[in-house]
């Protein structure tokens, strides 16, 4: 498969000024990046928190900042808060997802760019859209619990978070779609404008078939463990030597296909399960049945045989086992990339692979043009590029102003 070049992207020559942590606004930052787009990741001289993190955040700055530059710079320093401004000058976009007021407090709101660079489009990732709310501290977990998919996702009585940062994500992900339309608008106006995006309102936007099911229904939602299946046949099956694997059948047809593949001739022809809704009124008991009749089976004999008459199954996989999977293998979906030593949280460089955007623009995959950046990085590089002299830069440095990348790093 061949690699797009670098200066056909959709956002080549496109550049962004990314003042973001954590996963939400680096969410944005990536999906600009891989379509082209030069991203500048603004990084305090300590670098973004992300980059120690261990447990279930040792994987975000790895994850969410490849294809982009690190500058790191104190902007708390007047001369700092200079060349961010002057970056922003030059920039199409500036991305933020910093608690309100903070970019204020620096001259980095949306105002003061916007007056400085009238053609700036400027995105902010919030917990909240402007209102009654804006004002609280979100977390990913915190829009789960208030915003209805905690609820939906746990066991009655227990809510329980998504298995990922689904808001982060996806909040991330609307930041850029805003982002490209008002590049789009701006070709028609010249003019640039505010962009906003917020972890409770695309949670709102998930849970919203829920909503509207309670609309239409009458009666509340059930949590996903104990809901009530559109579907006759829609569920995990426990199998020989304890393997589980899902399993479904979701139209007429694919229950006759299933119930000839496997003899059961006897179900076919039951009246009481002639139709899809016929079958979800009888899950309680035939269910049960099912599950006795596939539980001598072996987990990939099921899903070969399931594949063969074209049914939908699913093995239960662990995201570990994904860097092994065939199809991701076979059609790029996995890049090599170099995790940075201090990008790590494990103090040493990391070699692994990583998930390309889930696209594909004619054809081809979003390569990975380079990888997380060291901590400073990119500094000397962009400052030249600002017009900084080589003298003006080690005074820079030895103001601590800006850092450089540090000699173990192996960046020059």
């Amino acid at each position: 498969m061949s690699i797009p070049d670098e200066k056909t992207l959709p956002l080549a020559g496109t550049r962004v000024v990314e003042f973001t942590h954590m996963v939400m606004g680096p969410t944005c930052g990536l999906i600009l990046a891989d379509l082209g787009a030069e991203v500048v990741k603004i990084e305090p001289l300590s670098g973004d928190n992300t980059r120690r993190l261990l447990g279930s955040g040792a994987g975000f700055f790895g994850m969410f900042n490849r294809n982009k530059q690190s500058l790191a710079v104190d902007v708390k320093d007047a001369r700092g808060r200079e060349i961010v401004l002057k970056l922003a000058a030059g920039a199409d976009v500036f991305s933020e997802n910093f608690k309100g007021g903070t970019m204020d407090k620096l001259g980095f709101g949306y105002a003061a760019l916007s007056a400085l660079n009238p053609r700036l489009v400027y995105v902010s990732h919030k917990g909240f859209l402007p209102g009654p709310y804006d004002h609280r501290t979100a977390l990913d977990e915190v829009v789960q619990m208030m915003g209805g998919l905690a609820y939906m996702t746990g066991p009655e009585g227990r809510p329980l978070r998504a298995g990922s940062s689904v808001n982060d994500i996806m909040g991330g992900m609307f930041g850029a779609i805003g982002v490209l339309a008002a590049l789009q608008q701006r070709e028609r106006t010249g003019r640039g404008q505010q962009v906003q995006s917020a972890l409770f309102e695309n949670n709102v936007f998930l849970v919203a078939q829920h909503m509207l099911q309670y609309a239409v229904t009458g009666q509340p939602a059930a949590p996903m463990p104990s809901r009530i299946s559109a579907w006759g046949v829609y569920d995990v099956f426990t199998v020989k030597d304890d393997e589980q694997i899902f399993l479904a059948a979701v139209s007429d047809t694919q229950w006759a296909l299933m119930c000839r593949e496997f003899g059961f001739d006897d179900l076919l022809a039951d009246e009481r399960l002639a139709s899809n809704n016929d079958r979800v009124r009888a899950r309680e008991w035939l269910l049960p049945v099912l599950r006795e009749r596939f539980v001598d089976f072996d987990a990939p004999e099921l899903g070969a045989r399931f594949e063969r008459v074209g049914l939908p199954y699913a093995p239960i996989t662990k995201p570990q086992d994904l860097f092994d999977d065939p199809h991701l293998l076979s059609t790029g979906g996995l890049a090599p990339v170099t995790i940075p030593a201090d990008g790590s949280g494990a103090g040493r460089a990391i070699d692994t692979r990583t998930a390309l955007l889930p696209l594909t623009l004619d054809g081809e995959r979003l390569p990975l043009r380079q990888p997380p950046p060291a901590l400073g990085e990119h500094s000397r590089a962009l400052l030249h590029g600002l017009g900084y002299l080589d003298g003006e830069i080690a005074a820079l440095q030895a103001a601590n102003v800006v850092r450089l990348p540090s000699p173990e790093s192996g960046v020059a």
